[in-house]
């Protein structure tokens, strides 16, 4: 078969959970995934027999009743994922010189007492923060699965930056650097980013924070299998190579080994940029895709999966974020001589083990620059590349570095390593179809928020957008998007009442 009526490119989250709900309308749907695995950031991977995240590695809003656990609930996921609610806390924020570990709490009046009790006197100021966060969220109606809401509302906090609102609540300089300690969820950077963007993501998590048992690649896997009980198609290992038009309408992909698959109408969960880089020149009109193609991505990452020693070190359920005083904003601004100027830790909580961890993963921020000498070359498990020695001396010096930092804090972590494996930028950009391993894809910028603001339409009329890019990153930002791109394919919202009574 060739021929369908819903085409989607690219099975991440923004593009399945589409599929999903495209399927559940009656709709014939065909996925396309270039790799050999689905899921983009919710793909795994095993080392040692070990399972690793490549990306997702909490998940917020969970609870019954909260915006994901409504989506994954009319999805008919909640009864088939195997999940861990995070105990307590689900971050804890801990900067260089200070012994403190800083707590953030699930649910506000909890988050209020724990973080207060470090900062004697600026109850006042964290439960205006908290306030804060959720007027913003309550001008996102789609945040909170309801329809309507007027472009003025958003317009009323797209304005506000993160770093200006949260250092004009205080003048106690450390409670500012807590409040935006894990900034690196955004890749928060200088004075750009908005609060909503801050907010979106900070809300879901203290709402509920949860992790997924033996890796977050089980979230794809059923939503993919609930588009082939619908009778839809998932088709791996199949790179899409062009799209093209036909009297002004997308007509058929082209696909690397030269077939063509026909729709009626298509949703690409492409960057925006690759999209139009697949379609034939002057499709889109000259200032959109000058547009479109001057956006900045968000920078990219380097990360270490640790495969543990057994019964070596403790299991803890929540997340550590590090920075060097001073260097909350400005992380992306290291040079070689100070990196890294933070860090974060993460473990996976296994069915196998539960006292002691298997396994823990670290990233910090690595731009893309220090890795452009070998940009030509490509490497995935189905598409094996070697990039040189000279790579993998660079990967290790950067991780004994990481190591190193990551041991002032966890001082026995050293002698727990069995082996450790890296990823460095072109890994996401291989793996993940990133452009130049983007971590979440298009910044956004409160002093240009409209700039940044992607439809889910375009001007092709039966091509539609999904994905991190078109309103948050994320699981649940992605997941959004879906639905963003589900209800412009059938034209109405019944679809948000549909998961909103779930």
């Amino acid at each position: 078969m060739n021929e369908y009526e819903i085409i989607i490119i690219g099975s991440g989250m923004g593009g399945l959970v589409c599929g999903n709900l495209l399927a559940k309308e009656g709709y014939n749907v065909c996925v396309l995934e270039k790799n050999k695995q689905l899921g983009g950031c919710l793909q795994t991977f095993a080392r040692d027999k070990v399972i690793f995240d490549s990306s997702v590695h909490y998940i917020g809003g969970l609870e019954k009743g909260q915006n994901l656990y409504q989506l994954f609930r009319y999805l008919g996921l909640m009864d088939k994922l195997k999940l861990q609610r995070v105990e307590g806390d689900f971050d804890r924020i801990i900067i260089s010189g200070d012994s403190n570990e800083y707590p953030f709490a699930q649910g506000y009046d909890n988050f209020i007492k724990k973080l207060s009790a470090y900062f004697p006197g600026e109850e006042d100021a964290i439960k205006t923060y908290c306030e804060k966060i959720r007027e913003v969220c309550n001008k996102f109606p789609l945040y909170n699965l309801e329809t309507g809401g007027s472009a003025d509302e958003k317009q009323s906090v797209f304005d506000l930056g993160a770093k200006t609102f949260i250092e004009s609540l205080t003048q106690e300089k450390k409670l500012q650097a807590v409040l935006a300690g894990n900034n690196i969820l955004y890749a928060g950077e200088g004075d750009e980013t908005p609060f909503y963007v801050h907010a979106l993501i900070e809300n879901s998590y203290i709402e509920s924070s949860w992790k997924c048992i033996d890796g977050a690649s089980q979230i794809s896997k059923l939503l993919a299998g609930n588009i082939r009980s619908k009778g839809g198609t998932i088709m791996r290992n199949t790179e899409v190579t062009r799209i093209i038009t036909d009297n002004g309408r997308i007509s058929f992909v082209q696909l690397s080994d030269g077939r063509k698959l026909f729709a009626k109408q298509f949703v690409s969960n492409l960057h925006p940029a690759k999209t139009i880089e697949l379609t034939e020149p002057n499709i889109f009109r000259q200032v959109y895709t000058q547009r479109i193609r001057s956006l900045k991505d968000t920078v990219s990452c380097f990360i270490i999966n640790i495969v543990l020693k057994k019964d070596s070190f403790k299991y803890f359920s929540h997340n550590y974020y590090y920075h060097k005083e001073g260097y909350l904003w400005n992380q992306v601004d290291y040079t070689e001589n100070n990196w890294p100027l933070g860090y974060a830790l993460f473990i996976t909580p296994s069915s196998r083990h539960t006292v002691y961890a298997n396994a823990i993963t670290i990233f910090t921020y690595m731009r893309y620059e220090e890795v452009q000498k070998w940009e030509n070359t490509f490497n995935t498990s189905s598409h094996e590349q070697s990039r040189g020695d000279d790579y993998e001396l660079f990967k290790q010096q950067k991780a004994e570095k990481l190591i190193n930092l990551v041991c002032e804090k966890f001082s026995s972590l050293k002698d727990c390593i069995q082996n450790y494996y890296t990823a460095s930028p072109l890994s996401l950009r291989d793996y993940l179809g990133n452009t130049n391993g983007s971590l979440y894809g298009i910044a956004k910028d409160y002093k240009e928020p409209l700039k940044t603001f992607i439809s889910p339409n375009t001007k092709i009329p039966n091509l539609y957008l999904t994905g991190q890019n078109l309103n948050l990153h994320g699981i649940l930002g992605a997941g959004i998007s879906g639905i963003v791109a589900a209800t412009a394919v059938t034209g109405n919202d019944d679809i948000i009442k549909k998961i909103k009574h779930a």
